[in-house]
């Protein structure tokens, strides 16, 4: 890719980008949020046709206009965002717009057993009839990864593929792309986990507000000087935490239970603290955390907060009790995506600007700049509709959004998931600052350096039930794991 230009209304998204991909290779793409990562591999794939510039594939020119001429030069991509359709099998989504068909009709047998063989083939232990809608995040991203490699693709691009997979779906998922890269197989991998690099990566390419900063060899450059090329800057104190002894217990739960993923879970929440909760997917923390919020209605056991047993049967009385919850699926349980960002920064605060029928724009400007400020998110205009913001930027709406109701009990799951490195330093020192203040946090996260630096005490589930509570003074990982995994 030579001189790739792409301009949006109040933003210059990508600045005369160069890029180079050697066939075999995995060249990892890294940046902030709003570097341009997302919009280079969305020109690569047809998804937005850039101002000026030019792609060549081995050797040749080539025009890619669509997603349809991207497939067809050997392009495919996996996107941060999952694009799966919820109400349609697995087959249907991998075979989608090229189904097999017999006398023009869809041939449903042939479609879903060369689905399986594809998904048994690479161990996905996943049924080819199942609906999307049913299966778990992790497995929906590994979905994402077999359609585009049923494409045969040269070049496949791969964004953020393992935020939302487990340790053994990731060790996986490294061995395939090993395979693909050993076929010839040029791979793009962009993600914010820097100690994936060394595993998997052969080269790095770093770009900063739409620009080229630099290409390294993986194996002679340094983490911190990656840092220093993405930020412009050293980093220091990338985990914030003054650890505080909390004595008071802000929230009790006894013997959750959800008839399904949670069973009969146990833990309290002191004021001022973050709680840790740890443990492998599906092991029924964020379903733990939807009993709470109310998302779930038909659960039993207590809830106990500030010393009252309450019944939260709905998200609006665990809003109206001071708990919020920051989703771990922001695409579909969080952001409003074709609003814009004052929209989904103030809607659970409407009662702070409209009195009646009357309008207080000033005072919903208000909230939504100072949560913008305070999140440090990058937006061309309060107007800018949400969809169209870097996935972290739209993470820091989210939280800001809930901050804004000032509650008592906040709840993050996978806060920092799909975040750049500054972003995550930001949202850490928010959340020491928001405990410092009196608040208390829950905190659901698959990365466990994040889990130990940031958390009082970490709570582990496995199968729907805490295994363990571990002080930070004293945690490692291998202790967590050994329980995460029993």
């Amino acid at each position: 890719m030579e001189n790739i230009h792409k301009r949006f209304p109040g933003v210059y998204a990508l600045n005369a980008i160069d890029f180079e991909l050697k066939k075999g290779e995995v060249h990892a793409l890294l940046g902030e949020n709003g570097a341009g990562k997302s919009t280079l591999i969305k020109v690569l794939g047809g998804i937005y046709t850039p101002d000026e510039g030019e792609i060549f594939i081995e050797g040749q020119k080539v025009n890619i206009h669509d997603v349809h001429s991207a497939h067809a030069n050997g392009v495919a991509i996996i996107h941060q965002e999952l694009v799966l359709v919820p109400h349609m099998s697995v087959a249907e989504n991998i075979f989608l717009g090229r189904e097999p068909k017999v006398a023009g009709f869809v041939n449903k047998d042939k479609m879903n057993k060369e689905a399986q063989i594809l998904l048994d083939t690479y161990e996905m232990h996943i049924d080819a009839e199942d609906l999307i809608s049913h299966l778990t995040i992790a497995q929906q991203q590994m979905v994402e990864i077999v359609k585009a490699i049923s494409f045969n693709s040269k070049i496949l691009v791969m964004d953020e593929p393992t935020s939302s997979i487990s340790d053994k779906e990731v060790a996986f998922l490294f061995e395939t792309m090993r395979a693909l890269t050993a076929k010839g197989v040029g791979i793009i991998y962009i993600s914010h986990k820097m100690s994936e690099l060394d595993e998997i990566c052969d080269r790095v390419t770093v770009l900063r507000d739409g620009t080229y900063v630099g290409t390294e060899v993986v194996k002679e450059v340094k983490k911190d000087d990656l840092i220093a090329m993405m930020v412009g800057r050293e980093l220091s104190n990338y985990y914030t935490r003054d650890y505080q002894e909390a004595k008071e217990t802000i929230l009790e739960c006894k013997n959750i239970d959800d008839g399904n993923m949670v069973k009969g879970a146990s833990f309290h929440l002191k004021k001022g603290e973050i709680l840790g909760f740890a443990g492998l997917v599906g092991a029924g923390r964020s379903e733990l955390m939807k009993c709470i919020f109310g998302l779930t209605k038909n659960y039993k056991g207590d809830i106990i907060l500030e010393g009252k047993n309450v019944k939260i049967a709905s998200a609006t009385a665990a809003m109206k009790a001071g708990i919020a919850l920051v989703p771990e699926d922001r695409k579909q349980e969080g952001l409003y995506k074709v609003q814009s960002v004052r929209y989904n920064s103030t809607i659970e605060v409407l009662g702070k600007f409209i009195k009646g029928i009357f309008v207080d724009s000033d005072q919903e400007d208000e909230i939504t700049q100072k949560y913008i400020d305070m999140m440090h998110t990058k937006t061309p205009t309060l107007d800018q509709e949400i969809g169209n913001l870097s996935g972290g930027n739209q993470q820091k709406v989210m939280i800001g959004r809930w901050l804004a109701m000032h509650p008592k009990v906040l709840i993050l799951d996978e806060p920092t998931r799909g975040v750049d490195v500054h972003a995550k330093s930001e949202i850490y020192s928010i959340m020491n600052d928001l405990v410092k203040d009196g608040m208390s946090i829950i905190m659901i996260s698959s990365e466990l350096p994040e889990i130990i630096n940031m958390s009082d005490r970490i709570y582990v589930m496995a199968y729907g039930k805490v295994k363990g509570c571990l002080e930070h003074k004293d945690v490692t990982q291998e202790q967590i794991m050994q329980l995460a995994a029993e």
